[in-house]
């Protein structure tokens, strides 16, 4: 039987997938399958069908194309690897639309076509299983379920003494990637306050967390074949894990050339509630600079948090940037500061009025005037998915009665906490080391380090692609960089 993984990229409340990141789904499934699997992306496929497979160079002119950016080894081979291919396993779904630099996650109505003439057994899972949705304020895709034989959230959603093995055996996937990934790690899953109006994590998974050790021989076998950017981010609240601490040492124990270790989602419950802020200690010591705790804070506005059970308040997110902000606000060997909490913010939500905005406005000037710092802060507008309780009670009723204040809304946070938050994070003549060249546009290279959340920044001149460089802070836009070359080009790619 010849299995073939097509990835079409994740990005859900616990999880991202979407290049540079290498989410867990298409590794656990590659690991169940035990074999030998073709391992393409969607990029491979939209090369293939669009320019059979060739890769023409970016004029000066151009912007590289994203959407064919990410190919593995085998985009030269797609014809043959797909007529043989007995069984495809379509791994797809965003639940938290994004803006991505380097990368266009597939969608249903993209994908389908594609492969709808495929002679082989076609299988559909991850989150797409339960809605996908590439862009806020829309209801999830609505698509042909005929196209696949069969339509399985299971085929992912694996009990973890499963997984145990599974990840591991999947990890050899990496060397059919040809360039840099972060491993996005899975720590748990399911939330133990978990009733937010809006999100999917409850309706996928009851909460579970993996055992320490596995984690761990995970990890170290990534590091094995090569592999030095990792994020624990494939839960939703970092600081719930069961002997947290013990995790961090052991990896920077058993790693010790690891190049970043970050993590993603954190509770600011759970942060105030750390007795004498010893996991905010081990995060600032065992992980590396430019580290996020992203909190799903979503609005500041008291009755918007009661009406859609949010998981915070707004003086528990205060008070939990202003514990970050004493450990983690050192600046780190990377330029940037050691852990800081990003804020997340949706529009449309239940009860949302314009006091929501204000309330927000006021939270989030307290946190600038008082000296404090935000690595980043997330706007978007609501997607709304079958299964939830904002879609059985209220839906879009309040994306409809509020669309036309959103970028009003949305431009008073970017121009008026965002840009004046960026020059203290980031002031001009800081260097950030080890900066990915990513993209071009025009006669403008953009790069990032590798990291959770990372900040854009803006170089001129074409640098060549997918190299290291360290840049020098000479502006600042809205949420990104301006920079220059500080030095001569230090170290090549790691190769997955």
């Amino acid at each position: 039987m010849a299995y073939t993984i097509l990835d079409c990229y994740t990005d859900e409340p616990a999880g991202l997938g979407v290049p540079p990141y290498l989410g867990t789904y298409p590794r656990y499934i590659a690991g169940y399958l035990n074999e030998d699997v073709n391992y393409l992306t969607i990029d491979d496929l939209r090369l293939f069908y669009k320019n059979r497979s060739i890769i023409n160079n970016t004029k000066p002119s151009q912007k590289t194309d994203i959407a064919t950016y990410n190919l593995t080894i085998n985009y030269k081979n797609i014809k043959k690897i797909l007529e043989e291919t007995d069984t495809l396993i379509v791994v797809l779904g965003v639940h938290v639309p994004g803006k991505y630099l380097s990368a266009v996650p597939g969608t249903l109505h993209e994908v389908i076509p594609l492969i709808n003439d495929l002679k082989c057994k076609k299988i559909l899972t991850g989150p797409a299983v339960f809605g996908t949705q590439l862009f806020g304020g829309k209801f999830f895709e609505k698509y042909d379920k005929a196209a696949f034989d069969k339509i399985d959230y299971s085929m992912f959603n694996f009990t973890y003494d499963k997984v145990r093995d599974y990840a591991i055996a999947g990890a050899k996937i990496v060397k059919q990637i040809p360039d840099t990934r972060m491993i996005e790690i899975e720590t748990g899953h399911g939330c133990d306050i978990g009733h937010c109006s809006f999100c999917t994590e409850p309706i996928k998974n009851k909460v579970e967390f993996r055992d320490k050790e596995d984690v761990l021989r995970e990890v170290i076998e990534f590091y094995r074949l090569g592999c030095r950017y990792f994020r624990l981010g494939k839960q939703t609240c970092f600081y719930t894990f069961p002997h947290a601490i013990e995790l961090l040492k052991g990896i920077r124990e058993n790693c010790p050339d690891i190049k970043v270790l970050h993590l993603d989602n954190v509770n600011p419950v759970k942060v105030i509630m750390d007795k004498n802020h010893e996991i905010t200690k081990a995060i600032v010591k065992y992980c590396t600079s430019g580290n996020i705790a992203a909190f799903g804070v979503e609005s500041f506005d008291k009755v918007v948090c009661k009406e859609n059970t949010l998981n915070s308040t707004p003086k528990i997110a205060y008070e939990a940037t202003k514990i970050l902000n004493k450990y983690g606000a050192e600046r780190g060997e990377d330029g940037m500061p050691r852990f800081l909490p990003g804020i997340n913010i949706i529009f449309g939500l239940r009860w949302e009025t314009k006091k929501t905005h204000e309330e927000n406005m006021f939270w989030l000037k307290k946190i600038y005037d008082d000296g404090l710092m935000l690595r980043r802060i997330n706007i978007r507008q609501v997607a709304i998915f079958e299964g939830t309780s904002l879609f059985n009670e209220g839906k879009d009723k309040f994306l409809k009665k509020n669309k036309r204040y959103y970028w009003k809304w949305r431009n008073d946070i970017r121009q008026n906490i965002d840009w004046p938050m960026l020059q203290r994070i980031a002031p001009s003549g800081t260097v950030l080391k080890d900066c990915y060249a990513e993209i071009y546009d025009g006669n403008t290279t953009f790069c990032r380090q590798f990291g959770t959340y990372p900040l854009i920044v803006g170089v001129k001149g074409r640098l060549e692609l997918k190299k290291f460089y360290n840049l020098e802070v000479t502006g600042h836009m809205l949420r990104s960089l301006v920079g220059k070359v500080a030095k001569e080009m230090e170290i090549e790619p790691i190769k997955t």
